[in-house]
């Protein structure tokens, strides 16, 4: 008989967790105990939301999403990304992530979050909108360039969509155990550098500077000029002219943005209205 519980942090509920993984992903080297206790348990925007499917002391799926701050609507509200899914090859058709994920969302909705959003490929959009409800906002921008993405312009207003980071949240992304993020300081802005699929071509965010003293900068060594954005930019925003969209020939599966209020406060989302980065999700 399956049986539902909510997701725990716990060294021996990491253990589980990193085995589920490895039984669902062979091969990916990904999901350590070090990496989920840091994703799961050392997040200063809140520990994990999600819940587990239980055959006995079998685990037989797990889903997940991750507490963070953003403006939705330009407000100032809780949201989660929608993050780790994985179900056993035993268990799998049974329509387990379906349970798990309505659960999950019922239960972020009791601790407040406003709304959930992810990023998914071509292959798990069509689940995430016609059985989960989420709206495809619109596919992420892939593009390389030099130097920095928006143009520095005074009074751009954020767009209805975009993470809102504390020193403390981005100490924490930046500590990343798997793939470690440099910060630092350029022109009035922080920018952030991540290796990615090529070493001379390193994942780029920027913000603008954040309140408190906290961050901690750890400068990028010495690199390429060229950046790889992955991400969205606000059509209100200027954007740089020294940035090019990949060719499609040349990219993976598209990735898409999309969401699902849990407040009903801003049920959809218009495409060019989303400020988003690397920093803001899984990629790198």
């Amino acid at each position: 008989m399956i049986t539902f519980a909510p997701v725990q942090h716990d060294t021996t509920a990491i253990e589980k967790y990193v085995s589920l993984f490895n039984a669902c992903f062979p091969g990916v080297d990904k999901f350590s105990n070090t990496y989920l206790t840091w994703l799961y348990h050392d997040n200063p925007d809140g520990s994990v939301i999600g819940f587990d499917a239980w055959d006995g002391d079998v685990l037989a799926a797990h889903y997940v999403t991750i507490p963070a701050m953003a403006s939705v609507g330009g407000q100032l509200v809780r949201v989660a990304l929608s993050l780790n899914t994985a179900t056993h090859p035993t268990y799998q058709g049974k329509g387990l992530f379906t349970k798990l994920a309505e659960m999950t969302y019922e239960a972020a909705r009791s601790q407040g979050i406003d709304a959930i959003y992810g990023v998914a490929n071509a292959n798990s959009t069509p689940g995430f909108i016609r059985k989960l409800g989420f709206q495809l906002v619109e596919p992420l921008q892939a593009q390389v360039g030099i130097g920095a993405v928006r143009r520095a312009v005074a009074g751009q207003a954020l767009g209805q969509f975009e993470r809102v980071h504390s020193a403390a949240s981005l100490n924490w992304r930046c500590a990343n155990p798997q793939n470690r993020v440099h910060a630092r300081r350029s022109h009035g802005k922080l920018e952030f550098f991540a290796p990615s699929v090529k070493p001379w071509l390193p994942a780029y965010a920027e913000l603008p500077p954040v309140d408190g003293s906290e961050l901690i900068l750890s400068p990028p060594p010495m690199m390429s000029p060229l950046r790889l954005f992955v991400g969205l930019v606000p059509a209100a925003i200027s954007r740089s002219a020294t940035y090019a969209a990949i060719p499609d020939r040349f990219k993976p599966s598209p990735l898409n943005f999309i969401y699902r209020s849990l407040s009903g406060r801003m049920d959809k989302l218009e495409a060019g209205s989303v400020g988003f980065s690397f920093l803001d999700f899984d990629a790198y």
